[in-house]
């Protein structure tokens, strides 16, 4: 009897969440993996229930749940993102009996998510065991053994040992043959846009970023394998794409210049998005002008701060130059103000409210869309080094209080009369801007 296993992308539990071209990418891959093997496959999303706006995104839909004795002093309704439980239950009955459940994990904040999920299948599933990855699973190893209930912690990205653990709970792994790709197991009735990762990695070392910590160096994908894929999504009525890359734009006259020229020959009169910030230094006028007719539609661009000194720390990826000559390439190819915005941090470690506030007046001047974005420490990287170091954090913070919500609340050391006053001057900013 071939194993039964089912794939599980668990709900959100935050104070905020909004589907800004959100799939699991990584859970799906593990699926098409799969696929290859003697097994059957099913699938739920938790957090497929949105409502689909503009370009394929959307807001999720919410329901209040008690927040945890950790949150109890954050002033801000906590919710579960997804779908009800009536619905989990009803689409997790139509799969028993199962052999495995396979469970993927995103923000270690959101943890208390995986829990439930898991106490569910518990619930109507019975003692079916449970292997949980992903990125919790991988950061938090340790925290994830002790509290997420799961049978299982699966660290780090697909290899062999993936195989050996499915081997130690009995699934037998024979009959290897091509993997189907994932967009062809029809676990999504309708793809309102498509994903697109064309690297993994990222060859910078940004301070505060978890991309080293996940990934087993930067490793492209062939450009004729992302062409291809865009072509299958494009035959199936999709028409918006967001790149997952964490550095799409790196080294580009050999990777993201000749995808784009492909799309561009191709005729595919697309959407492209790219919601994960690009790096300024690589934009210039041949890139903006490809960008342009390939299709891009959202182009958000990562800056973090308008401090020299910071932008040293932080990794020195990008200078406020490097920025300054971007926004002109972009322009000068018919980008506007509805296309281009930039990512501004704010709660780094040693970062006062006053640089912010200089941040935000620097790109006010450029007149381009500002999005504010709280900082959140990753355990291992080089930022929560410092905390833990300057005694601001200890080193066994529970995940809950990484929470960017959370961290800017609790241990910024910011007057939060003053963050919310930043908060209505930048959306007021953008508003006047869009007028």
């Amino acid at each position: 009897m071939r194993p039964r296993i089912l794939i599980i992308n668990p709900w959100i539990y935050d104070f905020a969440a909004f589907n800004f071209w959100s799939r699991p990418l990584g859970l799906l891959k593990i699926a098409e993996y799969l696929s290859g093997y003697d097994v059957d496959l099913f699938y739920i999303d938790c957090t497929d229930s949105f409502e689909v706006r503009q370009y394929g995104i959307g807001k999720f839909h919410a329901e209040l749940v008690a927040k945890p004795a950790l949150l109890k002093s954050v002033p801000r309704h906590y919710k579960r993102y997804g779908m009800s439980i009536d619905e989990f239950k009803t689409k997790l009955k139509t799969f028993l009996p199962l052999d495995l459940v396979l469970m993927t994990s995103s923000m270690s904040y959101w943890y208390p998510g995986i829990q439930d999920t898991i106490n569910f299948v518990r619930k109507f599933a019975g003692n079916v065991p449970v292997m949980l990855g992903g990125i919790y699973a991988t950061l938090y190893r340790d925290h994830a053994s002790r509290m997420s209930g799961a049978d299982y912690i699966y660290s780090g990205p697909l290899g062999d040992s993936f195989l050996t653990a499915l081997q130690n709970f009995g699934i037998a792994t024979f009959c290897a043959r091509q993997p189907v790709p994932y967009y062809r197991l029809n676990f999504y009735p309708w793809f309102h846009f498509s994903p697109l990762l064309t690297s993994t990695g990222c060859p910078f070392q940004c301070t505060y970023c978890a991309s080293q910590l996940l990934s087993h160096g930067y490793e492209r994908n062939p450009v004729r394998d992302v062409v291809n894929e865009i072509q299958e999504f494009h035959s199936r009525g999709v028409r918006d794409f967001a790149f997952y890359d964490d550095a799409l734009l790196y080294d580009p006259e050999h990777h993201i210049k000749p995808l784009l020229k492909k799309i561009i020959e191709r005729g595919f009169f697309i959407r492209l998005h790219a919601p994960n910030g690009l790096h300024a230094r690589f934009i210039d006028d041949d890139l903006a002008q490809l960008m342009r007719e390939a299709g891009f539609t959202t182009v958000r661009i990562s800056f973090e701060t308008a401090n020299s000194a910071r932008q040293k720390y932080t990794g020195d990826k990008v200078h406020t130059s490097d920025l300054v000559r971007s926004i002109r390439s972009l322009r000068k190819q018919g980008f506007t103000k509805e296309h281009i915005g930039v990512y501004l941090l704010y709660g780094l470690p040693g970062q006062g409210l006053s640089e912010v506030q200089e941040s935000i007046a620097f790109l006010q001047g450029q007149k381009v869309r500002i999005y504010l974005a709280e900082f959140s420490p990753i355990r291992g990287t080089a930022c929560w080094n410092d905390l833990v170091e300057n005694a601001i954090i200890p080193e066994d913070l529970d995940p809950l209080l990484t929470n960017n919500t959370v961290f800017s609340f609790l241990y910024s050391g910011y007057d939060q009369t003053t963050v919310k006053q930043i908060k209505r001057n930048v959306k007021d900013y953008n508003s006047r801007l869009e007028a």
